[in-house]
């Protein structure tokens, strides 16, 4: 309930914002939706990091960009068809995948020190400062607000204090059912890296479903994609990198991480960029198939960390069949949606 309360006050409050600065909808949905519904994994990857459990800091941050891009996306697909501006494809999509193969590269020594934290937060930097020359830009292009906002200090009290009580709704909402969903997960004997990629990201990333299905069932395609890109930058850029800066320890990487779930991680940032690029948007069926990869994945790690023989068949199947299946047709539907532009 505070979940469902908080992202609709927040989305109310986010079209606001977006008339009276004169930006589009996806400049808010890039910056303020997404950095505030990523404020219950910050909170969550510092405890974890100082109470000497990295497995699940890290673990959280990986399983929540899967979850945002497979789940988040794939339920708002198939909600309404998700119109993908040119902008994300060509810039905002881009940068994810940078920002994922950067935290790959960086993880493979085994662990993120403060030198591997600063750097990503200057990446952090950089793409706020992008994010506010592109609203600048389309500041001029977008009509002045009307008489009903011209009463400034009026409007900005009321909202940002709305917009304040909708995070805190959010986060609360997070916080409650991250801690009950930890302490069953541990009363049933999950390791600390499958809480970390599942439970604790599922968790931590409620606060984006919440806003981009309510943002999809209004019609805000926009804000929808938005905040799910923009979480996932500021996941990798902001969470992971404070976290590696202030934690006395370096943050180890586990080795079933950097063989699986940091290339799943990365593969799945990829795998958005020709979906978006063929026809600009996300059909129902492509939300089918990224719900049945979240599935697939899922059962993989969960079978994986039982020692079920269900994982070995999984993973023969993915890659003998599944994958150079939806190879091919990424490949097919890519090429003939560049044809067809140029």
């Amino acid at each position: 309930m505070l979940l469902v309360l908080g992202a609709e006050q927040l989305l109310r409050m986010a079209l606001r914002l977006a008339a009276r600065l004169r930006v589009r909808p996806l400049i808010i949905g890039l910056s303020l939706v997404a950095f505030g519904s990523t404020a219950p994994q910050l909170t969550v990857s510092l405890q974890a990091a100082y109470q000497g459990a990295p497995d699940v800091a890290v673990g959280s941050v990986i399983g929540s960009n899967i979850f945002n891009v497979l789940v988040i996306l794939g339920l708002a697909a198939l909600i309404v068809p998700l119109r993908v501006s040119r902008q994300l494809v060509r810039l905002d999509i881009p940068l994810m995948i940078a920002a994922s193969a950067l935290v790959f590269l960086l993880a493979t020594n085994g662990e993120l020190g403060r030198w591997e934290g600063a750097l990503l937060l200057l990446g952090m930097l950089g793409y706020l400062g992008m994010v506010w020359h592109q609203s600048r830009h389309y500041a001029r292009t977008y009509p002045a607000p009307t008489a009903a906002y011209r009463s400034a200090a009026r409007f900005w009290s009321t909202t940002l204090l709305q917009v304040f009580s909708g995070l805190a709704l959010l986060s609360l909402g997070g916080h409650l059912l991250l801690l009950a969903a930890v302490e069953v997960a541990t009363d049933l004997g999950l390791s600390e890296r499958i809480i970390g990629l599942t439970v604790v990201a599922v968790c931590t990333s409620l606060p984006e479903l919440a806003a981009a299905l309510l943002a999809a069932l209004r019609g805000e395609r926009e804000i929808a994609v938005g905040t799910v890109i923009g979480s996932n930058l500021f996941n990798l850029f902001g969470v992971l990198g404070l976290t590696a800066l202030v934690t006395p320890e370096p943050l180890s990487i586990s080795p079933n991480a950097l063989d699986f779930d940091l290339p799943v991680m990365l593969g799945v940032a990829a795998l958005s960029l020709p979906v978006f690029y063929s026809g600009y948007r996300i059909t129902r069926a492509e939300g089918l198939v990224f719900l049945a990869l979240y599935l697939a994945y899922g059962l993989h790690v969960v079978a994986f960390t039982t020692g079920m023989p269900l994982a070995e068949r999984l993973e023969r199947m993915m890659l003998l069949y599944v994958l150079p299946v939806l190879a091919v047709v990424l490949i097919y539907t890519t090429v003939r949606a560049w044809r067809r532009q140029h």
